[in-house]
Parts: structure tokens; sequence; C-alpha cells
């Protein structure tokens, strides 16, 4: 048996009065993910266990069968294991997102989603100016850095930035014990991005600079039990971001790097295909992580996540399908979401959302069903789901993530 989840991050959101009252996952073309509804199963579930955000790294933990209410440390931990970033035991990682804020507002979470090039260099003038001893920042891809604190704060409330979208940012600034010294390394990034050769290069092409840095997401180091202990199955994670690349390094999962995934709606589709495919020839699982209809939805452009979902279906639900069923083998094939992500929020929410399984293969499929934050809600929406067994159930202590072989 092979075991495939092909997630589309925060597809979930809300009617949009300009797709006349559809959300953009009814809005968008799905036909591979709409004929999967109809061979198999759908059924609503909650990926957010109680008094946790719903938070990408919370949900995708779940997703994997894993509690997070009972290991969870923080989101930037995560994604220093998935960036190849060694912790000590008394280092504080913190996610550093390259932010636009103008006249005291969250213009945009992601610099005008700026480049890797472009935020590599301004990453690396911003340690050049501000490292100490014990404290480094590190780039990563686009908006998406981190910053490794030797006894770094810990007991801080930090706010992610894609929850403040047009927001004050002031009201969301870091507080608590020690959350002085992480405004003052914010305030002190300005001074370094205001007359950066970059930013005056994105001013004069009409692109929001990167004027400042955000400190989010911060914890210690977290460990896991090995997803091959905790299922008994040998896997990998394709997908292109830090924090669920983290997650599968942490879980034992191969991870490998798929050249050009962007996590955005230009990312390498047909490569993060090709790689899961060659995954699956030697393993018994796969889950393939797409962000960009998640980014979409935090950037408030309905259109432009309808888009994202569309692609979802075409490039990575369609083409992974007809591998499963050319192989011949006994499938069983997962389409999910982690969370809801409305662009009229451009944050995340903690609404149920729609799974669909299906065993396979089950050749050609003609008819179809609808997969959407409405379908099959008249069932209890909070389940544990046995990957192995492929059954739902319904138990409220726990998400549908926790799932038990």
């Amino acid at each position: 048996m092979k075991y495939v989840i092909l997630l589309g991050d925060g597809m979930g959101d809300y009617p949009v009065e300009e797709l006349g009252g559809r959300t953009p996952l009814q809005a968008a073309e799905t036909p591979h993910i709409r004929r999967i509804a109809a061979a198999g199963r759908v059924q609503q579930i909650k990926t957010v266990p109680p008094g946790l955000p719903p938070g990408s790294d919370v949900c995708n933990l779940g997703l994997l069968g894993y509690d997070a209410s009972k290991n969870y440390t923080g989101r930037a931990p995560i994604e220093a294991v998935g960036a190849g970033i060694q912790m000590n035991p008394d280092d504080v990682a913190f996610r550093c997102n390259l932010v636009t804020v103008n006249d005291g507002r969250m213009k945009d979470y992601s610099a005008g989603h700026i480049t890797t090039d472009e935020a590599t260099e301004l990453i690396s003038d911003l340690g050049r100016e501000l490292e100490t001893e014990g404290l480094t920042f590190h780039a990563g891809i686009s908006y998406r850095h981190l910053v490794i604190w030797r006894d770094g704060p810990t007991d801080i409330r930090t706010q992610p930035p894609h929850d403040i979208s047009d927001e004050p940012v002031e009201p969301h600034l870091p507080e608590g014990y020690r959350s002085e010294e992480v405004r003052m390394l914010m305030d002190r990034s300005r001074k370094v991005l205001n007359e950066h050769p970059v930013n005056k290069e994105r001013i004069k092409a009409g692109k929001d600079p990167a004027t400042q840095i955000w400190l989010w997401g911060q914890g210690r180091a977290m460990t896991l039990t090995p997803f091959s202990e905790l299922h008994g199955l040998s896997g990998g994670i394709v997908t292109a971001v830090d924090l669920v690349r983290g997650i599968g390094v942490l879980a034992g999962l191969s991870t490998p790097v798929v050249p050009h995934a962007t996590g955005f709606i230009d990312t390498n589709y047909e490569g993060k295909v090709q790689t899961s495919v060659e995954l699956l020839k030697e393993r018994d699982f796969v889950y393939v992580h797409v962000e960009a209809p998640d980014e979409c939805g935090h950037m408030g452009d309905f259109e432009l996540k309808t888009r994202a979902i569309s692609d979802f279906d075409e490039k990575i639900v369609g083409p992974m399908w007809r591998a499963l069923e050319e192989s011949g083998e006994p499938y069983r094939l997962v389409i999910a979401t982690d969370h809801r992500t409305p662009v009229s929020v451009r944050g995340h929410t903690p609404e149920p959302v729609p799974i669909a399984i299906l065993e396979g293969p089950v050749g050609e499929v003609t008819e179809e069903a609808d997969f959407d934050e409405f379908s099959s809600l008249g069932d209890n929406p909070v389940y544990s789901f046995d990957l192995i067994s492929g059954v739902l159930k319904s138990d409220d202590r726990t998400s549908m993530g926790q799932i038990q072989a």
C-alpha cells in the first residue's frame, strides 16, 4: 500500500462577493479533486487542537500524526531544523520576516514577496551590522529568515506579521519579559535597510521595499517521535518551505530539496511531482505540501488564490493521481488543507476544513462531487484519522492529526 497526502496550504476560505458568493475553493477549476471526492469520501475535520493557534506549524504537525499540544515549542525552531541550522539547548530561534511598514502600518508581511537573491543580500548586511556574540542572522527563501539567539527571550508575546496586514503595528509589537530587546533589534534594522541599494532598486521598479525585520514564532529546539515508529511507514515530505521541511526532518522523513520551489505560484510544480513519484518507488508514504494558496490568502487576493487552487489541482493532484493509477499498486490518496486563510481576514482561522480520502486503484472516474468548506457539514467535524486503516473517528478530545496506527 502506498500512502499519499496532497496538501494545499490555507485553501479554506469564506464566501467572496466578487466570486458570486462562492469561496475560492468552490470557484477554482478542480476537476481532479472533485472526481477524487466522488470516488472516495469527503469529511470536514478540525486540525487545530484546543488552546493552540491555527498556524501551519500546528496544523501540519497534526496532519502527520503529532499532537502539537504535547511537544510544540514554537514555529521558528522547526524552521531552523528545516534550514539545517544546529541549535544548542540554550538557543532560541526567532522567525525573521522582511516586511514593509508604512506610516506605522503593516503594508506587506513579505516585502512584496522579495526575491531570495535580494533578501540574501539584505540579511547578510543586517548580520554584519546587528549580529553580536550569541545572536546570528540566517538567510532563507524570499522574505522568510531566522535569527538564532543564545539565551534569547522566550516568555514574550509575538505576533505573526501576516495576521496584522494593513493594521497599525504598535499594538502588536512584542510584549513581556525582555521584549524591549526584541523591539530594539527590530528598530535598529530600519536604519540598515532605509538606504540600502536593494531597496532603492525596488522602489525605482515600483516594488515595496523591505523597511525592517519582524521577529516572531520564538522557541527552543524540539523533538518528535520518528514517523516510522509512529506509523510503521517510511516516507518523505516534498515542500518549498523550511517550516514543513523541518517537521519532516524532526520526524525522520526524507526531505529532498526541489530546485526552484519557491512557496508561491511560480513554484516548480513539475519538479515536486517528479520528486514525489521517485520517493514512492522506495518508500511507503509521501506528503506533498503546496504553499501558494496560503500566500494568496494572506495577500487578500481572491483571484490569485483561486488560480493557486486551480494550479494545485492541475499540476499536483492530477499528475500524482495518474502516477498512482499507472503504478497499479494499492494506494490511499488524501486531499487536504491544513487551515483556512480567508482573503477577507488575510490570516489563519480555526474552522473545520474538508478532507477527501480515496482508496485505489479505481480506474477511470467521470463523476464529480463537491469538495469545499460546506461538504458533509451534517456530520460531526471533529475527527481523528487513522492513516493505516483510513478510518475517520469522532473524538472531541483530538484533532484530525492525532493519527493512531
